[in-house]
């Protein structure tokens, strides 16, 4: 499979010092990681019902939580471990009250079991990965990070409930990941994008609880956490050819 790699996002991605000061120089501004809500719409709504209790994961000035609550999905609870972001967004629609904000860290939900009928996130967790310099080989902190994440959702996911990942990751990379048995939940994905020749997509995975894994999906699930192959050992020295052979001969 050839290895097209997405951009490469900056380290500073990761730190919250990087966060806090962006929001507070964008203030009211809105910012769209992937595009907006528009964009992901037709494949999104079919896993939505208007009585969803929603969590959005790492929610930014994103407008994703306001525009769920325009369309009829009024309890929406957003977390962000920024304060300076949780602040301006609860100031921004305060006239919302159906939406909810709260300074927390994705991999320590402070939620119940069963707390939400859909999570769903829009490049957050791409931030766990902003320090790989390969994606074909992820470094086991990586890999840890984004299975702690991974358990506190389906923790927090109701029975028959659905987590929504958007991201640019493409599935020979996250797949991986999402396919874990330990999770209770099936997989699928669909691409989104205008198609443009060499252009990179966005991808939409769903996992629904208490559905089953596919068994290609467990096969590549438990590939992730088998330990490297070592390395093939040098190939023998190739014998002589027949005319050296004879060149040694005469020297004996």
């Amino acid at each position: 499979m050839e290895r097209r790699r997405a951009p490469a996002a900056p380290p500073r991605y990761g730190r919250r010092r990087f966060w806090d000061a962006l929001y507070r120089r964008e203030g009211a501004e809105t910012r769209e990681w992937l595009g907006g809500l528009s964009r992901f719409l037709p494949q999104l709504e079919p896993e939505l019902r208007p009585g969803d209790r929603i969590l959005v994961l790492g929610c930014g000035n994103s407008a994703l939580s306001h525009d769920l609550h325009e369309l009829g999905y009024t309890d929406v609870t957003s977390i962000d471990f920024s304060p300076a972001c949780i602040a301006a967004m609860r100031a921004r629609y305060a006239s919302c009250p159906g939406l909810r904000w709260a300074v927390m860290d994705i991999r320590a939900l402070a939620f119940p079991d069963a707390s939400f009928d859909v999570v769903l996130e829009k490049g957050t967790l791409d931030v766990l990965m902003v320090e790989e310099t390969d994606p074909w080989d992820v470094s086991p902190q990586a890999a840890a990070a984004m299975r702690r994440v991974l358990a506190e959702v389906s923790r927090v996911l109701r029975p028959g409930g659905c987590f929504i990942s958007i991201t640019f990751a493409q599935p020979h990379f996250r797949k991986p990941h999402y396919a874990q048995e330990a999770f209770g939940w099936s997989l699928r994905h669909a691409a989104c994008g205008d198609g443009d020749a060499g252009a990179f997509h966005y991808f939409l995975y769903v996992m629904r609880k208490g559905q089953p894994l596919d068994p290609r999906d467990v096969a590549l699930g438990r590939r992730l956490h088998q330990p490297p192959s070592p390395p093939a050992p040098p190939p023998p020295p190739a014998p002589p050819d027949d005319d050296e052979d004879y060149l040694l001969a005469i020297q004996l």
